[in-house]
């Protein structure tokens, strides 16, 4: 099989990171101008799929590095059961790859009429959804053909950085993001972190992190389904041992999602606690002297996607046209 088109999308995202700072730059300054202004006491955020994985990975950055408090919304609330809330002083961040899924427009449009400043973060230009909110970022991430989103989200991962760095006034995360994009090159011509030995006969596994980690891991599991066919579910390492960690003694399959942060060695003590159960663990870290802490998971989320496409090819897999799924999904 020739390039398949998830790797030469998942190769793309430095460029696009790097660009997309660029042609960023002035609208983040008027975003934050106008969020400032706005004074929003907490954070609501719409999305689905890698989408809503993405707003996981903003409910962390915002809550860590802004101190204002992040929930995520269940869409058929508004959409099903017709149920307007009230989003007095929230700033709502709605994230859609196409801009084009029914259910999250009338969550931004319900959210904008209930008193709710309206972000999107839309890769799509011209979508349905720009027409709704108040402010639109879009990601520049280009066309995606791929089944499985992979420039796309970790653009959206480099936006809400520069939004976040833009709005607490950090110069070290803006420049983080600056450096970024030469790293994920890096990462994109070192040696694969996972092999094709890492999944023999696993039809079940876990994604594990804590913070940051468990911010990517759903991201992770999500493509452990899409493209490898394995049943992957994503735990914070803290929450699996409440209850999920006596699978492990049947040899259940881990992937540890290791971010070099505050959260370190709390993760590696739950994980060590874990391990000596019997899970059959592979971990994924990468040495941040070089790169910002926050930045971090997009570097585990460049290799990751590289790694799991070659996977595929060598498992006889298609990993640009996985069974049953297509690009845009519009939910009702």
């Amino acid at each position: 099989m020739s390039q398949t088109l998830m790797a030469k999308e998942a190769a793309q995202a430095p460029d696009v990171i790097e660009q997309q700072f660029e042609l960023n730059q002035a609208r983040i300054l008027d975003l934050v101008s106008k969020v400032k202004a706005f004074a929003p006491k907490f954070v609501y955020i719409v999305g689905r799929g890698s989408s809503d994985h993405a707003g996981v990975f903003a409910k962390y950055l915002i809550e860590v590095e802004m101190g204002i408090p992040v929930s995520s919304s269940a869409p058929s609330v508004q959409s099903i059961y017709k149920q307007d809330l009230n989003l007095e002083n929230a700033l709502v961040l709605v994230i859609s790859q196409s801009g084009g899924s029914p259910d999250i427009i009338a969550q931004a449009k319900s959210a904008k009429l209930r008193g709710a400043l309206t972000v999107a973060l839309i890769n799509a230009p011209n979508s349905p959804l720009s027409e709704v909110v108040d402010i639109e970022v879009p990601l520049h991430a280009g066309s995606e053909q791929a089944i499985a989103a992979t420039k796309s989200y970790l653009a959206t991962l480099s936006a809400i950085i520069h939004f976040v760095a833009v709005w607490k006034n950090d110069s070290k995360l803006v420049d983080g993001l600056v450096r970024l994009p030469a790293q994920m090159r890096e990462i994109v011509n070192q040696a694969p972190r996972l092999q094709v030995a890492n999944f023999n006969k696993v039809k079940h596994c876990v994604v594990t992190g804590r913070g940051f980690g468990y911010a990517i891991a759903r991201e992770f599991a999500l493509k452990l389904k899409e493209v490898l066919s394995i049943h992957a579910e994503a735990f914070s390492s803290a929450e699996f041992l409440h209850g999920p960690v006596t699978l492990v003694e049947n040899q259940l399959a881990i992937i540890d999602l290791c971010i070099k942060d505050e959260s370190y060695d709390s993760h590696k003590a739950l994980m060590q606690d874990i391990n000596s159960r019997g899970a059959l663990t592979t971990i994924i870290d990468i040495d941040n002297d070089w790169c910002h802490p926050r930045c971090l998971p997009l570097l585990l989320m460049q290799g990751f996607y590289l790694d799991i496409e070659r996977i595929a090819r060598e498992q006889g897999l298609n990993p640009d046209e996985p069974p049953g799924l297509k690009k845009v999904t519009k939910t009702l």
